[in-house]
């Protein structure tokens, strides 16, 4: 979050009240100044929702997969779009550390599968004796 913010505050800091409004980032300015508000491109607020936990752990790793798949695509998509070699170098070390994790996370989940009582192809966690449930 440290890196996306400060590559945003570069990008910002500077702008004069007619570029804010001719970029569209006048509505974001009037709420937030040139402060960082973590927002998804469509607007939406970051907030706890994007996380969860089962608490499960197979069912926790296959969501951190997919946070890091999601984010490795952001990435991929911004790669598109921005040229900038400042903002680039940095959102390609992010989109590297997605990668490592996804594979980190993969890693994992192998370990916990052959610790499992029995192997299954539904992974999930056979230690909980769901025929005893009150």
């Amino acid at each position: 979050m440290e890196i996306i913010a400060s590559i945003v505050h570069q990008l910002t800091k500077d702008l004069t009240p007619d570029e804010i409004a001719a970029s569209g980032f006048d509505k974001y300015y009037v709420d937030h100044t040139l402060g960082i508000w973590p927002q998804a491109a469509g607007g939406v607020p970051f907030n706890a929702c994007e996380f969860q936990c089962k608490g499960d752990p197979l069912t926790d790793l296959y969501e951190d997969l997919a946070a890091e798949q999601k984010a490795r695509s952001t990435y991929d998509n911004i790669l598109r779009l921005v040229k900038d070699p400042e903002v680039c170098d940095p959102i390609r070390f992010l989109r590297q550390r997605e990668i490592t994790h996804f594979q980190r996370f993969g890693e994992s989940i192998r370990i916990i599968q052959d610790e499992l009582d029995f192997k299954n192809v539904y992974a999930f966690n056979p230690s909980i004796d769901f025929n005893n449930c009150k």
